[in-house]
């Protein structure tokens, strides 16, 4: 009998650690960006205040007028994250092509030697992933995909720079058939891109950046 309480003991916890809640394993199965079944529960990760390392951008002294339009990049990447969560591919390109002019019109005069080549390692690929957004409204799978890789560089640019107020660095283990991926948020509350309705509260905060 004691063996059998230990075998449903050790089942539990693995069941508990796959999104830090108590949905069964096998509903977690199967759910990818590319290969998703209908499933309309909410696997829900909680986040302390304690387990949130806080960090500070590198520069604190950019341009006023570079500062602004860097934050005016961010938002727009905020507008594509929120249509993605929102299952909503057509506004999450039009805030995809905001974000492409957004990068278009940043006057990298403004910034010091040392903040130029930090920005200029992330420009192309930032804007790269922001075209292939924008160009495919019919296709969310595609759309999402790259928003993978943009939350990535997305991230460091927000490291740099800042993004004029706190944002949070979120994680979501299942994304990209369970391999995981990041993106960043405006709010505390998790609002996941890469699943929407279907798991819109999977996920955890890593960071806050300041």
């Amino acid at each position: 009998m004691n063996k059998i309480i230990s075998a449903i003991a050790i089942v539990s916890v693995f069941v508990f650690t796959a999104c830090n809640n108590n949905s069964p394993k096998k509903e977690h199965e199967g759910h990818d960006m590319n290969n998703m079944k209908t499933d309309t529960t909410q696997h829900v990760s909680s986040t302390d205040d304690k387990d949130i390392k806080a960090i500070t951008a590198v520069f604190t002294n950019v341009d006023s007028k570079a500062a602004e339009t860097i934050k005016e990049i961010v938002d727009h990447y905020l507008h594509i994250k929120n249509a993605l969560a929102n299952d909503n591919a057509g506004e999450a390109g039009s805030g995809a092509k905001a974000m492409e002019n957004a990068i278009d019109k940043l006057d990298k005069s403004l910034l010091k030697a040392e903040q130029k080549a930090a920005y200029d390692a992330n420009e192309a690929e930032m804007k790269e992933h922001a075209e292939h957004i924008a160009k495919n409204v019919d296709n969310i799978k595609h759309q999402r995909s790259h928003f993978v890789m943009m939350s990535e560089v997305v991230y460091d640019l927000v490291k740099n720079f800042g993004a004029g107020r706190p944002v949070y660095h979120d994680h979501c283990p299942m994304a990209r058939d369970n391999q995981g991926a990041m993106w960043i948020s405006e709010v505390k509350e998790i609002r996941n891109p890469y699943f929407g309705s279907q798991m819109f509260k999977c996920g955890r905060v890593e960071e806050v950046i300041k």
